[in-house]
């Protein structure tokens, strides 16, 4: 009984995590824009990650940049996001993961070449 309790134990520390958020911001951006171009449209909802597995020691370092550039990367069009929220994932004890999530709205740049037809 003892032994079926500590394999419990341990099982449940070995699968536990958290999820930290850590900003919402009304407009994110990593990219150089003309802010004053006026000719933004609101784009569909993305999420972007950066995270690294944990096997004992985490095998990299997450960076917060690289997962908003994932999130706008998925549109070509795309200069930065709305409405994000920024999350720290640490689902890691001794083995796991640890990373960064940027969820937001694309914000679609339209007087960008090739993205005229986004309205």
């Amino acid at each position: 009984m003892k032994k079926a309790a500590i394999a419990l134990f341990l099982a449940a520390v070995a699968t536990s995590g958290c999820t930290i958020r850590v900003a919402d911001m009304t407009v994110a951006s990593t990219k150089n824009y003309n802010i004053n171009a006026s000719k933004f449209v609101k784009g569909k909802r993305v999420t972007g990650e950066d995270n690294y597995p944990v096997i004992i020691f985490p095998t990299g370092i997450p960076n917060m940049k690289t997962a908003m550039d994932n999130a706008i990367q998925q549109d070509s069009c795309a200069v930065g996001l709305t409405d994000a929220v920024m999350t720290q994932l640490n689902h890691a004890f001794l083995f796991g993961k640890i990373g960064f999530r940027v969820e937001g709205d694309l914000i679609i740049d339209t007087s960008r070449p090739g993205c005229e037809s986004r309205v």
